[in-house]
């Protein structure tokens, strides 16, 4: 067997992203048009509504053409960046998901998310540095739990512990709506002090999974071959696990940290809906919740196009580290 070049490699993969985005967003087209419920209701809630007026909204709408036409139009419209106007908020959905609320969510999330993975990492190196010992069994126990508990459940116990009870932390939102701010040190202040309890909620159960991955990755690593050529040099058992063991669990481990990251433009639906943050996963709640078609479009095209990346550079990543991936 031959090695492709890395240029020919990433070609065939790229193209290979492409007939996967257009083929799962054509399952996307089908699968929400399949969905129960008329997506004008919510605009014509009143039953005193004529039925020709929903009739005229929805040839405005486009709604009243064939599926093919209507598939059609919306390939067109994917392909140009045009992902028409939100049924509910009677806006582009492209202006509505970049917006204030992708800022929110990547601040949140995004944060979130590398405090999880370094945290994860730091715990899982010292684990296996005291492999067998209590703190080796308490990390892991933590982990463990964290890992299971329900996002809304852990939510809803920070809010009744901090917010209610102790009244630390506001109960919701990013801001506060009847404060005025004294300039913007005073409004990054309080958008902070939104934003301690789901940060904190975010990360907790995060790093179980990081922790457990990294760590049972390592110790899998500590029975090969270049260990024991390692430890015969005459390292020490914390330069043969740092220096080793642990660079050489990183590579896997790239490609959780690839999804992890990918899902920082997804949103947090259920801590963002608890908490009241005003982010793309509490969008995403409401677009389900009001049948708005283009906007869970909209959403399931982002999403799927930032794994579908993620998912690419993840893969160049191991044919450049590991030339075995590109044997024919």
């Amino acid at each position: 067997m031959t090695a492709v070049s890395l240029p020919r490699y990433a070609a065939a993969r790229a193209l290979q992203t492409l007939v996967s985005f257009f083929i799962l967003i054509s399952i996307a087209f089908f699968l929400f048009r399949a969905m129960p419920g008329d997506p004008t209701a919510f605009l014509l809630e009143s039953p005193r509504i004529h039925p020709q007026t929903r009739e005229l909204l929805k040839q405005r709408l486009g709604l009243d053409r064939p599926l093919y036409e209507q598939f059609f139009v919306y390939i067109a419209n994917v392909l140009t960046g045009e992902l028409g106007y939100s049924l509910y908020y009677g806006r582009p959905v492209t202006e509505i998901m970049f917006g204030r609320r992708m800022i929110n969510t990547l601040v949140l999330v995004g944060s979130s998310t590398f405090a999880a993975i370094a945290l994860g990492l730091l715990m899982a190196l010292t684990s296996v540095r005291k492999y067998g010992s209590k703190l080796d069994s308490s990390l892991t126990t933590f982990s463990l739990v964290t890992y299971s508990i329900p996002t809304f459940w852990l939510g809803m116990i920070f809010i009744m512990l901090f917010s209610v009870n102790l009244r630390l932390f506001p109960v919701g939102g990013t801001i506060t709506a009847t404060r005025v701010h004294e300039g913007f040190l005073d409004l990054a202040l309080d958008y902070l002090w939104h934003m301690v309890l789901p940060f904190t909620v975010l990360t907790l159960i995060q790093i179980g999974y990081n922790y457990l991955i990294v760590r049972n990755s390592m110790l899998s690593l500590i029975q090969e071959d270049f260990v024991y050529v390692a430890r015969a040099k005459g390292l020490s058992e914390d330069a043969v696990i740092r220096r080793h063991v642990f660079r050489a669990a990183i590579p896997p481990f790239a490609t959780i940290v690839g999804l992890q990251l990918a899902g920082v433009f997804t949103g947090a639906v259920m801590t963002e809906t608890v908490f009241s943050w005003e982010g793309l996963g509490r969008l995403m709640y409401e677009a389900v919740s009001t049948r708005d078609y283009p906007l869970l479009q909209g959403f399931f095209i982002l999403i799927l196009a930032a794994f579908l990346v993620t998912n690419y550079l993840v893969d160049l990543l191991y044919a450049y580290l590991d030339p075995r991936v590109r044997l024919k």
